[in-house]
């Protein structure tokens, strides 16, 4: 009996130092993707441009994403992503990248990753809680700079735009092949239980105080956007 009470006792501190490590690191996560994002959205010229970050329905961050190999190539990594709603933006959602490509690759890179969902099907996918990057109109480099350019189809039906940032190089990036699915794990951590994954996007999970000031910054990324994008249309009437 006694051995079982200590075998107990073990298994509960386990459980409680996972639960501290997990909730701490998605801490850290929801930090470091709010530095990303502000400083990615506030890069002169080079950065997302306004017109794009303004009309995103959702937004998708991964702080170092880690890519690269010998002979097989992968991508790993994890992050969080919020959506628009009626109320602001929702609570963030927990969130792992993975997958694979082909081709001689040497070397290992962490980039930051920032992805846009662009439209209502892309959304859906993204609600879906796992899904694929593949085919015409899934995903595409975003365009760089200020404003983006007139003759770029992000106005037409690619469902997300991705950017990547190695070095202090800002891109586009290629996601293909990538998949996209809910980070278990760090969702328990932080609501406490296993929360539907469409519910948090959706605005229907109250955001936890810890992830407040990750909320705050997309708010505030995304409304300067707005606010740039219509003082410019406004200075060229």
């Amino acid at each position: 009996m006694k051995k079982f009470v200590a075998f107990l006792s073990v298994v509960s501190l386990a459980t409680f130092s996972w639960a501290g490590t997990a909730k701490e690191d998605s801490a850290d996560r929801l930090q470091k993707s709010s530095e990303v994002l502000t400083q990615i959205a506030n890069a002169p010229d080079k950065g997302i441009p306004e017109e794009v970050l303004g009309k995103a329905k959702c937004i998708a961050i991964v702080p170092h994403l880690v890519k690269g190999g010998f002979v097989f190539g992968g991508k790993h990594g994890r992050g969080v992503a919020t959506c628009r709603t009626a109320d602001g933006w929702s609570a963030p959602a927990f969130i792992s990248v993975g997958g694979g490509s082909w081709g001689l690759q040497i070397g290992v890179e962490g980039v930051d990753l920032i992805m846009l969902i662009m439209n209502d099907k892309g959304m859906q996918q993204l609600l879906s809680s796992k899904f694929q990057v593949s085919g015409e109109g899934s995903a595409a480099a975003g365009p760089v700079g200020r404003h983006a350019s007139a003759g770029t189809d992000w106005k037409l039906d690619t469902q997300m735009l991705t950017y990547s940032r190695s070095k202090g190089a800002f891109a586009g990036l290629t996601l293909e092949g990538a998949v996209i699915q809910q980070d278990a794990d760090s969702t328990t951590a932080v609501y406490g239980k296993d929360v539907a994954f469409k519910n948090v996007l959706l605005g229907k999970v109250a955001t936890p105080e810890m992830a407040k000031p990750f909320v705050e910054s997309v708010s505030k990324a995304a409304s300067v956007a707005v606010a740039k994008e219509a003082a410019d249309n406004e200075s060229k009437k």
